[in-house]
């Protein structure tokens, strides 16, 4: 059996998967906020309530906001602060008394949707998360690329590419650039520009249901969002050239970029064709926690 847990910033998930993938059990607690022990704490109850709804034990990997760093062992980037600079992974495995996999929640998001999602039977996968932030996962051949550095898909913090002269040099982005992916691409990013055209704060929700009514600034928003996503994915076509582009958070429900990304990137990709598939998440939420226990690819 293996577990799965997705640590979020207001809620933990667990999950219990049989060696096919099926689900056993799931359940969701809050998640402590500003004590790395509590969170400790929290997952290795949850854990022991998904053994004993099911009766067996399993393994386990976590889904973090963040990364461990290669160089000292310790949490770094997590927008759950609290973690940063600790041993969380070495805590987890004394609190566990077991070995655990560990990995940034947009990798299992990728993971996910690679192992049997969007993108299954797929040579290679870029997981896209698209909401309160901008992140990004690389699945080969069914395993997660993580690199020397643990930052591997991490487009986010990347410059827009093919920047406009209206577009510079771009909105504040809370790493202390400007004009990353993610200040242009977030939910919060998205909405930010429509305020910025015309003076109105709605949220990202609003704004799309405005422009599907025919609102002609929301329209014009989308389409911005729709031509600067393009640019983004088109970078990572130019890089990686994946098989297979699937999108998830918040901004990936919007149905009108499935059709407007693939109308648009081909003008930014360096070939003649982009055989690139651009696919909704099938998994949804539960793509991250699926993912997390799929760190485990082999059956206890």
């Amino acid at each position: 059996m293996r577990i799965g847990i997705d640590l979020g910033g207001t809620k933990i998930e667990g999950i219990a998967l049989d060696p096919s993938g099926s689900e056993r059990a799931r359940k969701r607690i809050p998640a402590p906020r500003g004590s790395c022990e509590a969170t400790v704490a929290a997952i290795r109850d949850l854990v022991a309530a998904l053994e004993s709804e099911t009766g067996e034990t399993g393994t386990v990997g976590i889904g973090i906001p963040g990364a461990v760093s290669p160089a000292t062992g310790l949490v770094k980037n997590a927008n759950s602060t609290w973690l940063i600079g600790h041993p969380f992974a070495q805590d987890l495995e004394a609190a566990l008394s077991r070995e655990i996999r560990l990995a940034n929640d947009a990798d299992c998001f990728a993971l996910s949707e690679a192992t049997d999602g969007a993108g299954a039977g797929a040579p290679s996968v870029f997981g896209v998360i698209l909401g309160t932030g901008v992140g990004g996962g690389i699945v080969v051949n069914g395993a997660l690329v993580t690199g020397p550095n643990a930052i591997a898909g991490e487009w986010g913090h990347n410059s827009l590419p093919f920047v406009l002269p209206d577009e510079m040099p771009g909105p504040d982005c809370y790493c202390g650039k400007k004009g990353c992916i993610e200040s242009w691409l977030s939910g919060p990013g998205f909405a930010a520009d429509y305020l910025a055209d015309t003076r109105e704060a709605l949220s990202p929700e609003a704004i799309v249901a405005a422009a599907e009514a025919g609102n002609r600034p929301a329209r014009l928003a989308l389409r911005r969002y729709a031509d600067r996503l393009a640019r983004a994915l088109a970078h990572v076509v130019n890089i990686l050239d994946p098989h297979v582009i699937v999108l998830g958070g918040g901004m990936s429900n919007i149905a009108a970029l499935y059709d407007e990304i693939p109308a648009r990137w081909g003008a930014y990709v360096f070939s003649d064709t982009v055989e690139t598939r651009l696919a909704r998440h099938v998994h949804g939420d539960a793509s991250g926690v699926r993912g997390a226990a799929w760190l485990w690819p082999e059956a206890n």
